[in-house]
């Protein structure tokens, strides 16, 4: 009987560490610490934040595949909302802007996945970072050697796992949430600030 009780108590400890460790969040970095790992010091941060008007929105789902939010099969994500209204985090030196950052949630494997997305201003990427997430095998998406892959990518990059951009192994719903973060911040850029 003692045997039976100390076996059951080790059985649901572990099964409730395993329970924390699916359900804990992971922050990696804040926002401020984000922005200052993306823009040089010497940068100053301004904030605009745009409310998306209803055409804006059309063009950047219809560029994105017809959703906002890229939900896939296999993930266990709680959901993650259409945001239509948007932070743009540009960094300026001497009152010009040289750069914009911009923060977004997609789902991954387990929970979401926020990125922080910068760009120049001619939307070519410059730097991605994670700033948190609740995955268990999609931790190496937060690594540099990942991230880099979105160095200089554009608008006209293929911007797809498999062709462009190589997966983590075991982390295939994160790689692809990370590749849509940076597909969609740099489409809702050019739709918002460089659109003729």
């Amino acid at each position: 009987m003692f045997k039976r009780v100390v076996f059951l108590l080790a059985v649901t400890c572990v099964s409730l560490a395993a329970l924390n460790l699916i359900a804990h969040a992971f922050t990696l970095l804040t926002k401020e610490q984000a922005l200052k790992e993306v823009f040089p010091s010497d940068f100053e941060i301004k904030v605009e934040t745009k409310d998306l008007s209803p055409e804006v929105l059309e063009r950047v789902k219809e560029r994105l595949g017809g959703s906002l939010v890229y939900v896939q099969e296999g993930s266990e994500s709680e959901q993650v909302s259409d945001l239509t209204k948007i932070d743009f985090y540009f960094g300026e030196q001497n009152g010009v802007k040289k750069g914009v950052a911009i923060i977004d949630v997609e789902p991954g494997k387990w929970g979401p996945v926020e990125f922080m997305v910068a760009m120049d201003t001619e939307a070519q990427v410059r730097r991605v970072r994670v700033m948190s997430y609740q995955e268990i095998r999609g931790r190496p998406i937060a690594q540099a050697s990942f991230m880099n892959q979105y160095r200089g990518k554009t608008s006209k990059s293929a911007l797809e796992v498999g062709r462009d951009i190589v997966g983590i192994s075991g982390a295939t719903i994160s790689s692809r949430a990370a590749t849509f973060t940076v597909k969609k911040c740099i489409v809702l850029y050019e739709e918002v600030y460089l659109r003729k």
